[in-house]
């Protein structure tokens, strides 16, 4: 999915559970979407809408699911988060889409299905799949066995397959215990879902086939959920699936689930530089209101309202110079002169707040607004465009290094401004609890490689030191130029969670148009070892080639990976454990089944057990979804 795509979904007339509606999100290449609503299925719909949000808080507290989020807004268009499908656990990197209610991956026997992220679904090798057979409440395959789903796409592609259910679980560092529930199984991709590097989509907005629908309805978490997006630049972030604690200084504003099923805002006023906007009070409440998009890239505001904004930036910034923008198809706004350095932007670009029906107010920092120039250095341009319609659609940009909790329980949406990369820190720190082990009929949320086959499956007395991780890592520089060390420095240690200080470049060799650049990553400067969760998830990263780096570097190659330990050993460690285990790219595999054994312990649950998942066929919320001009 391109980066500047607008998520946009239509869903034709086939899911299952009673409504035949539409619903879309994925993606566009145009920046003047008009908003268009689809007809509600029935008369009967409103009813089934408000009685979908009947009873839905949750009295008691429930564990969350804390998950990664990959990727980069500007660079994919989109942020991805890792599920895992069936018994054994089958790995995919899925689209966060807040504005899509259905989650689909690309089934096995697919014969119109790109080459993606991971290898497809093969509900052979599941245990626990069963397929959605065939009823009143939906359209059936050619067999009559099964329900199918079929979905067309405003850029003209499509995705369309059966309906099946499994367990699904949240990865290693969630409290929540793998759920039953139905998803998507892809028979035939078109367009930019055929070409993507994603496997599929995750859908988080409301309806009954939304994951967070079908957790909630089960009982297993509270009705709510949010969203970190990293910063510019950096990318990444974090999720979570259930209530958290809010900060206390968390801005709140009310959010109407009767008006549409989209997540919406009260937004009353936008200044700049502390200055109001000159508009009419309700230009940001006409048609869905002010909509925030998880799967949209920028933000687009109501003619009115984009020309006010345009005008205050460009004369807070009157001394930058005004340039043309990296794409000549589009007419974007940029300036330059403001510098690279992205943490003193605030002293070039004005303040943004935005003001909710209650007078609460959130500041926008510059990269809220902003996205660098791809062909200047120190330009940036402006992320905000003219909406073709009267809806305001907000977009990932507008979040990014920002805590934003959809509350649905409260109805209502709250912000709050905060380094996404170290909020995931302390909520892996909080809650992380190694998965357990069950019997046959449960994954236990662990993905492959973090249970092979045939290793022991015991506690150990102990946790292993290491005292650093070192890689070869080797690019291809057609160019001839050599890349800049330390912005690779800075990706790296995005890509595995580290801080840039930890990265250490030790040395590098040209061979023609390959560049070998050999690593290290050390601890932090407080601890002399990495816990062992935090080795093991760099040396998982590293293994699994799942370091995204910016496209101007190219693509690399893992050559070498080497772990060692703690130099300054304790008693335990020096009688017991000496690791120093170089290996090449053939032998990585045997360094993490390795390594799992050494350091991975199970702990069992006791009762733990699926449900089938009761209550799906049934009312429903018919459903919506934004559909752009081209």
């Amino acid at each position: 999915m391109a980066p500047r795509r607008l998520v946009v979904l239509l869903l034709i007339c086939s899911v299952l559970l009673n409504f035949c509606g539409a619903f879309a999100s994925t993606a566009d290449d145009q920046r003047r979407p008009m908003i268009l609503p689809l007809h509600l299925s029935s008369p009967d719909d409103a009813r089934h809408h408000r009685r979908a949000f009947d009873g839905r808080r949750l009295q008691r507290s429930e564990p969350n699911a804390h998950m990664r989020l990959h990727d980069d807004l500007l660079t994919n268009g989109y942020y991805t988060t890792r599920l895992w499908i069936g018994t054994p656990p089958q790995m995919f990197a899925l689209i966060v889409d807040t504005g899509s209610t259905v989650t689909y991956v690309p089934c096995s026997d697919c014969e119109a299905c790109g080459n993606h992220q991971d290898p497809r679904f093969q509900p052979d090798l599941s245990s626990t799949y069963q397929p959605v057979k065939c009823n009143i409440n939906c359209n059936c395959d050619d067999k009559g066995n099964q329900c199918t789903y079929e979905r067309r796409y405003a850029e003209q592609s499509s995705s369309s397959g059966v309906l099946g259910e499994d367990v699904i679980s949240f990865g290693n560092e969630s409290a929540l215990v793998p759920q039953r529930a139905v998803f998507g199984c892809e028979n035939i991709e078109t367009g930019d879902l055929y070409s993507q590097r994603a496997d599929g989509i995750m859908g988080l907005g409301r309806g009954q086939l939304s994951v967070m629908d079908q957790l909630v309805d089960k009982g297993v978490i509270s009705d709510s959920f949010s969203l970190c997006y990293g910063g510019m630049g950096v990318g990444g972030g974090a999720m979570v699936l259930g209530g958290i604690k809010s900060p206390p200084d968390m801005v709140f504003t009310h959010s109407d689930p009767f008006r549409s099923p989209y997540y919406n805002i009260e937004l009353k006023e936008i200044h700049v530089a502390g200055k109001a906007l000159k508009l009419n009070p309700k230009v940001f409440d006409e048609k869905h209101g002010t909509v925030l998009d998880s799967g949209t890239t920028y933000a687009y505001f109501p003619k009115d309202a984009f020309i006010a904004f345009k005008d205050a930036i460009m004369k807070e910034t009157h001394f930058l110079k005004q340039v043309h923008g990296p794409d000549p198809n589009y007419k974007d706004i940029c300036f330059s002169g403001a510098g690279r350095d992205v943490t003193q932007l605030s002293k070039v670009f004005p303040q943004v707040d935005m003001i909710f029906s209650k007078g609460q107010k959130f500041s926008l920092s510059p990269e809220n607004y902003l996205f660098p120039h791809t062909k200047v250095s120190g330009a940036y341009c402006l992320g905000i465009f003219e909406n073709g319609d009267s809806t305001t659609l907000l977009g990932g940009i507008l979040v990014r290094n920002t805590l934003v909790t959809y509350d649905r329980a409260d109805n209502k949406i709250g912000f709050w401004k905060t380094n996404c990369s170290e909020l995931w820190k302390s909520l892996n720190h909080e809650n992380a609890q190694a998965p357990s082990s069950n019997d046959g009929n449960m994954s236990g949320g662990i993905a492959p490689d973090i249970a092979p086959a045939g290793l022991p499956q015991t506690d150990l007395p102990g946790e292993l030191q290491i005292g650093q991780i070192s890689f070869d890592m080797m690019l291809n520089i057609s160019n001839s130029m050599k890349p800049n060390f330390t912005e690779l420095a800075e990706s790296i240690a995005h890509e595995l969670e580290v801080d840039i200080s930890q990265v250490h470049l030790r040395n590098y060799t040209i061979s023609g148009n390959d560049l070998l650049i050999k690593w290290t990553i050390v601890p932090d400067e407080s601890a002399n070892s990495f816990t062992t969760t935090k080795a093991m998830n760099i040396i998982r990263r590293l293994r699994e080639h799942q370091m995204q780096l910016p496209h101007k570097f190219g693509s690399y190659q893992l050559v070498k990976l080497k772990v060692e330990p703690q130099i300054k050993r304790s008693w335990w460690e020096q009688h017991s454990w000496m690791v120093a285990v170089g290996v090449s790219v053939a032998s990585v595999l045997g360094l993490l089944a390795l390594g799992t054994w050494l350091v991975w312990r199970y702990r069992s649950r006791q009762g733990m057990t699926y449900e089938p998942v009761d209550g799906v066929v049934g009312a429903v919320v018919a459903e919506q979804e934004l559909q752009p001009l081209k």
